[in-house]
């Protein structure tokens, strides 16, 4: 199931030592299967999500040779609501993919349900945000050149088969986007070399240089990527946090001695020091993960009208990482995406079963948590209008 490719299906292949030794850090090749990659996404599929959503430029895009496809080879001016667009025209588009060239879609996890199902699982394994995009390529061509990412991916080949050449880390370790030196360059030799078939997964950490070409057959990939916080995110937070601090809030005394400017300085860092001391790498990480954002995501007509579910209507937990229950005196409360949400002592069962299971029927619910039906739906009737649960 797609819905546990990354933190049951790959962690069973690859082993419990990639989170804790070689995620961001090492190169990783498994091969899960091409019958466990084929649900996620079939040219039929991608056909579909090309013919009903109206896709351009830059969110679609092709690029040949390292370099993009001049949007008027591929696409059409024209006017939707008063709104310029640009139609991509579907004979030009094959004739370009014919020619060598490749086509991306980004964020393709917020158009086609098995991908966002994927891309949640591997959110719930990494804890931070994750986009996929396609690539799709005919031929033995290459739509870019010998690059890096300024983020962690896990490629998964879908269909097809294509080159890679992974080379690693390059003369700046860890480079950044919001960097101050991107003239760096690869190293030399490789540190794996082969073609990549259909349910075989690669980890390429941030920074590591590639070069990927096709092997004159079709190749369908999705990239996942995702940015994991680094010691800058960290300090940003303890900055942030100075605002708390009334002297960080006084003016700098610019027109002072140097001597009173050097006691100011040294006062400014033993508070920032204080902060860091008080509020360290685990407290940071905890709050990131209580404001971790969830799908943009609707429940009509429950969250509008507020009629009440039967039995057999399916309750969906939307917050993607698991939420951390905390009693606080007769309540119960949970954080999302940087809000709590307080409820009576009562719900607590429910939610600790809602929670664990995240998918289930209003009649498990209840069973699960030992009480009637109408006390699950009642909950159930307050979450989705707080979008804290989707109803089917």
């Amino acid at each position: 199931m797609t819905d546990r490719l990354f933190t049951e299906t790959l962690l069973d292949a690859v082993g419990e030592d990639l989170l804790r030794s070689r995620l961001s850090e090492d190169f990783v090749r498994a091969d899960v299967g091409a019958q466990t990659v084929a649900p996620l996404l079939t040219f039929q599929a991608l056909s579909d999500l090309l013919s009903t959503h109206q896709l351009e430029p830059p969110r679609l895009r092709l690029h040949r040779a390292g370099r993009p496809v001049p949007l008027n080879d591929y696409t059409e001016p024209v006017e939707a609501s008063g709104v310029a667009r640009r139609l991509v025209r579907p004979e030009a588009l094959y004739e370009q993919l014919r020619n060598g060239a490749s086509l991306v879609l980004d964020g393709i996890d917020r158009l086609h349900p098995p991908i966002r199902a994927a891309a949640d699982d591997l959110m719930r394994l990494v804890h931070e945000r994750v986009q996929v995009n396609l690539y799709l390529i005919w031929g033995d061509s290459h739509g870019f050149n010998t690059h890096w990412d300024d983020h962690d991916t896990f490629i998964v080949q879908v269909a097809g088969t294509k080159h890679w050449q992974v080379h690693g880390q390059g003369t700046r370790p860890y480079p950044m986007k919001e960097d101050t030196d991107h003239s760096h360059r690869p190293p030399e030799g490789t540190v794996w070399e082969g073609v990549v078939r259909p349910g075989e997964i690669l980890h390429v950490p941030r920074g590591w240089w590639h070069t990927v070409t096709g092997t004159g057959d079709v190749s369908m990939h999705l990239t996942f990527g995702f940015t994991r916080a680094t010691g800058v995110d960290w300090a940003r937070w303890l900055v942030d946090r100075l605002h708390e601090v009334e002297f960080a809030r006084t003016d700098l005394p610019r027109f002072a001695s140097p001597e009173e400017r050097r006691k100011h300085q040294h006062e400014l860092l033993r508070h920032l020091l204080d902060l860091a001391e008080q509020h360290g790498i685990d407290d940071f990480l905890a709050d990131r993960d209580s404001r971790f954002p969830r799908r943009q995501s609707f429940s009509l007509p429950w969250a509008v009208d507020g009629s009440t579910p039967g039995p057999d209507t399916v309750m969906e937990f939307t917050p993607i990482l698991p939420s951390a229950l905390r009693e606080e005196s007769e309540k119960v409360a949970l954080t999302v995406a940087g809000r709590r949400y307080a409820f009576p002592k009562t719900a607590q069962p429910l939610l600790e079963v809602l929670v664990k299971a995240r998918t289930l029927t209003v009649a498990e619910l209840a069973e699960r948590a030992g009480v009637p039906v109408d006390t699950a739906a009642a909950l159930a009737r307050t979450l989705v209008r707080h979008h804290l649960v989707l109803l089917k």
